[in-house]
């Protein structure tokens, strides 16, 4: 959970940064990209911590929260990186790709339990 925090909190951080201090630090070398990159790497770290994780999602006795949260952060992500990708740059379809697999993957895992 210590890690899917940082995935999720890291990036805002950085958004926070970056409109503060560009507007009212005086930091103008702190472009949209500081905040955009962190935006589209955490997915693709989350989906391999999804990977590494699955067997937490197949037992929902242990693993309700680390699903629950982790789904949740995947949507955030997924709506922020189609904006990213119309906006900013295409690379941003890897980080939607990696929201989408985690959020059909921890379905298909789910099924896969209850049968």
């Amino acid at each position: 959970m210590r890690f899917l925090a940082a995935f999720t909190l890291v990036p805002i951080l950085c958004f926070a940064f970056q409109d503060l201090g560009s507007k009212y630090g005086g930091m103008g070398w702190l472009t949209i990209g500081y905040a955009a990159w962190p935006l589209m790497i955490a997915p693709v770290l989350m989906l391999l911590l999804f990977i590494k994780n699955r067997e937490l999602i197949r037992d929902p006795r242990r693993g309700a929260n680390f699903s629950q949260t982790i789904k949740i952060v995947a949507a955030m992500y997924l709506f922020l990186n189609v904006i990213g990708a119309i906006g900013y740059s295409w690379l941003a379809v890897i980080s939607v790709l990696s929201s989408l697999t985690i959020l059909v993957a921890d379905r298909q895992l789910k099924k896969q339990a209850a049968s």
